[in-house]
């Protein structure tokens, strides 16, 4: 059903937790699976050619060397991994590289960060949105209990 997998990854943890999903997914359908993420730098106050041209330079070698480490892990698994770093508007270049590469399935995590990321446009809304293949969304949420001193200090009477 699905040959071909694109897995966009941002580099957090939260993004990462789609991998175990997406290696049954290709297991099970035998399909090829491409990491991609994107190197978006805005340019933000002044800055100058030089300094933009370095953090471009940083960027794709990190880029490099972390779609690197992804892919030997999969290919550990027994998948057939390639990886794409690309230069723009995340969404716009997940939609770009599906489109032009034919990719039959995009799966991306989505942090679930609620009403706020619909009124702003989070980057998994966008690519649901405009992708002309099907996108899968695994929600991934981090339940981060609070620690001792909140629950001492917040519960009345204690403290």
């Amino acid at each position: 059903m699905f040959n071909k997998i694109l897995v966009p990854l941002d580099g957090s943890e939260l993004a990462a937790k789609v991998l175990p999903k997406v290696t049954e997914m290709a297991k099970t359908f035998k399909a090829q699976v491409t990491v991609m993420h994107v190197c978006y730098t805005p340019a933000i106050g002044e800055t100058t050619p030089g300094t933009m041209k370095a953090a471009a330079v940083h960027e794709e070698k990190w880029c490099a060397t972390f779609l690197g480490k992804v892919a030997a892990d999969l290919k550990a698994q027994g998948l057939d991994v390639s990886t794409v770093c690309k230069d723009g508007v995340p969404a716009r270049e997940i939609i770009d590289y599906a489109d032009k590469n034919k990719m039959d399935l995009i799966a991306m995590a989505t942090h679930g960060t609620g009403e706020v990321a619909w009124v702003i446009g989070s980057t998994a809304e966008k690519v649901v949105s405009h992708a002309t293949v099907p996108v899968l969304l695994f929600r991934v949420i981090e339940f981060k209990p609070p620690l001792l001193k909140e629950v001492y200090f917040a519960t009345p009477g204690v403290g």
